[in-house]
């Protein structure tokens, strides 16, 4: 993670994901990993099904700075993720079927959860479109054609909440776009990320072996064992 508000290194990334619990690596924190698709993250050839190119565009170029691909190991990219979140969209959990979406609709504190109006696919659609118009309006390019600092710049601003991207409030969108992108990466592969299972490699993740117990408290030690995914 390289920019601003969120620990840099790898490293730093995968002990926050850690924190949440082991369901955050084994199939994805929150309720994307509940809705399985069985392809998307290990197609190469990947054509959107529900964003738009300009869409699909920006989100590639958004995942990719969120998890670059570095020396420890892949990226967003190499693992799927882009193809991971536009498999997602078009499930019960992106059509927001899986939470109660009635009002009415009013501000609450962050301890009671998601309290927007938006489906997961109606916040991407509006919030990717509200981003790329207004980098276009700051920075006369799209968010992609930017170099990698004022890309960095740009995520940092809708971290906290400083880009004005319309409806959908720029915190909430990156907070979303951010729990999506950890889910893609450390899913298990039948969702449709994690592709050929890079990141529990990565990691020396043992996956849904149905056994290994026996290495549990042998810290420092590599597990021997490739990750099998539940499929």
């Amino acid at each position: 993670m390289k920019f601003p508000g969120i620990a840099p290194g790898r490293r730093a990334f995968l002990r926050s994901v850690a924190s949440a619990g082991p369901a955050a690596v084994v199939i994805g924190a929150g309720v994307a990993g509940a809705v399985a698709s069985s392809t998307g993250g290990n197609n190469s050839n990947w054509k959107p099904k529900y964003f738009s190119p300009d869409e699909w565009r920006l989100l590639v170029a958004l995942v990719d700075r969120i998890i670059p691909a570095d020396e420890e190991g892949p990226g967003a990219i190499e693992a799927g993720v882009p193809e991971f979140i536009d498999a997602q969209m078009n499930t019960p959990y992106g059509y927001g079927a899986l939470w109660y979406m009635h009002g009415p609709f009013v501000p609450g504190p962050a301890t009671l959860g998601y309290q927007l109006e938006f489906s997961p696919r109606e916040m991407y659609r509006r919030a990717l479109g509200g981003v790329d118009e207004q980098v276009l309006k700051l920075h006369s390019k799209h968010f992609d054609k930017l170099d990698i600092r004022s890309r960095d710049s740009v995520i940092g601003e809708l971290e906290t909440g400083k880009l004005d991207i319309g409806a959908v409030p720029a915190a909430d969108f990156f907070a979303q776009l951010l729990q999506n992108t950890r889910e893609g990466y450390f899913c298990d592969p039948k969702h449709g990320g994690n592709r050929d299972m890079a990141a529990w490699k990565m990691i020396n993740f043992p996956g849904a072996r149905a056994d290994y117990i026996d290495w549990v408290e042998q810290y420092g030690k590599r597990y021997p064992l490739a990750p099998v995914s539940s499929a």
